[in-house]
């Protein structure tokens, strides 16, 4: 089957082997073209093999979502070369803790690029064609520090409140167009090698339920997609069972 018979395109921006990853699996299993991101696309190569496994069409890109040099004409690419964007879905990270006196001006900066200007970005340049179409999704992935600051947590906080009011401000604006914009709290730890390796305790949880596995992340991502036009959420949290809030 060809590309252009498959369903538009899913582009997934910070496709990491978690969260990213297995949104971009779950919209290859219906069928659309996954568009997937990183800083280097050799990390690309296993979430690429396992989407051509699938018998899914995926196409993988190394570029720099803060640079709007890189994102402008990749979103023009995009729509060009490969298909109309049906789903645009923001999950870069940026999850640091330095005390305030030891955040320095570059890492502040830094955090606020990859978790809020680079959603600005991509949302900008994918709801340019999404408003002539009259039609698209575009997902924001927050945190705890979306709706919260924490001891530490100057810098993200900043970032991630900052995405969240982004996504509510495109909300907004392009509802009234056919556009539905959400934002996913993501509060919890999630089962990835790196909550395994640094919080050891944390993750024995998993064998009861008590952190959030990637592909019901995913679902959630999906089941937001799906959302008929006359009941769409803006936004939805999710954390595990045992998680105090």
């Amino acid at each position: 089957m060809s590309a252009k018979t498959k369903k538009g395109v899913a582009l997934i921006v910070g496709a990491g082997d978690a969260t990213g990853g297995a949104i971009a699996k779950r919209f290859a299993k219906e069928g659309f073209q996954v568009v997937l991101t990183r800083r280097k696309i050799e990390s690309l190569d296993n979430l690429s093999n396992e989407i051509m496994m699938m018998d899914g069409i995926v196409h993988p890109f190394g570029i720099d979502a803060r640079r709007e040099d890189d994102v402008v004409p990749f979103i023009e690419k995009i729509e060009r070369d490969i298909g109309p964007i049906e789903v645009a879905v923001y999950n870069v990270g940026g999850n640091v803790r330095f005390g305030i006196h030891e955040t320095t001006s570059r890492v502040f900066f830094k955090v606020w690029e990859m978790c809020c200007f680079g959603g600005f970005l991509m949302g900008r340049e994918v709801s340019r064609a999404m408003c002539e179409r009259k039609r698209g999704t575009i997902i924001f992935t927050g945190a705890t520090a979306s709706v919260r600051g924490g001891n530490g947590f100057s810098a993200f906080a900043s970032g991630k409140h900052g995405l969240r009011a982004l996504a509510q401000s495109m909300a907004r604006e392009l509802g009234p167009k056919g556009i539905h914009v959400g934002h996913v709290v993501i509060d919890g730890a999630i089962d990835t090698e790196w909550i395994k390796k640094m919080f050891p305790d944390r993750y024995a949880q998993k064998e009861n339920d008590g952190i959030l596995d990637p592909a019901a992340i995913a679902e959630a991502y999906w089941n937001m997609h799906c959302q008929p036009r006359n009941a769409w959420s803006f936004e939805i949290d999710l954390r595990p069972w045992v998680e105090h809030w």
